[in-house]
């Protein structure tokens, strides 16, 4: 449920708003990082009350939350990223733990957020997260995900050809071995768990999702 990912994200604690921020094609993430905080602040833009974001990372989306006078929790598995948001918002409430498993909160949650995150869990833990967010939201609570995300089979097989031809061995690597799923499957799961959901494309990878509860 991307805890395996802790080590590396303790590592790359230190340089990871360097790699989020180069637009050099010397750095083989470059396109998947396209507009990076015009991303962030369009997640901001869609989101309301009080906040619970998972992956905070360093800290770059609690910051454009908080520039939008929203309430923010935060989640976040690596005791790295965790230290380097803490020093960064010393007041911000930051909790130990990843999409399925966090301390029980005592605040009413209004939307829930991540960027560059939701991609570590498998589909079948997707799923389970979705339902348990349905729970811990009212009606009109909202998720908002920004993500790679295929749009459907095909695509998936045109941009690992593509990637290959670029030469990026390490993002191919990554295209090829973590979660990435495609619009579809996610389309039904929000579904399934009785929400609205729209997707947009926010560059060649990322896909800004908004999915709003229904009435019940």
């Amino acid at each position: 449920m991307g805890r395996e990912f802790i080590d590396l994200f303790d590592k790359w604690a230190d340089s990871y708003d360097d790699t989020v921020s180069s637009s050099s094609e010397d750095n083989e993430y470059h396109e998947v990082f396209t507009g990076y905080q015009e991303i962030l602040d369009r997640v901001a833009i869609e989101s309301k009350g009080t906040v619970l974001e998972f992956g905070v990372g360093t800290g770059n989306l609690s910051d454009a939350l908080m520039k939008k006078n929203l309430n923010v929790i935060g989640v976040e598995p690596s005791p790295g990223m965790r230290q380097k948001t803490n020093e960064r918002f010393p007041d911000m409430k930051l909790l130990d733990g990843d999409f399925l498993s966090f301390p029980e909160l005592d605040e009413k949650v209004d939307t829930i957020v991540s960027t560059y995150a939701f991609h570590h869990l498998t589909d079948e833990e997707k799923e389970k997260a979705i339902h348990n967010y349905g729970k811990l939201l009212g009606n009109n609570g909202r998720i908002v995900f920004a993500d790679t995300v295929y749009e459907h089979e095909e695509a998936k097989k045109e941009i690992h050809s593509r990637v290959k031809k670029q030469g990026y061995k390490n993002l191919l690597h990554d295209l090829q071995t973590e979660y990435y799923t495609t619009i579809g499957v996610l389309s039904d799961m929000f579904n399934a768990h009785g929400f609205e959901v729209d997707f947009e494309r926010m560059n060649r990878y990322v896909w800004l999702m908004v999915a709003v509860k229904k009435d019940t």
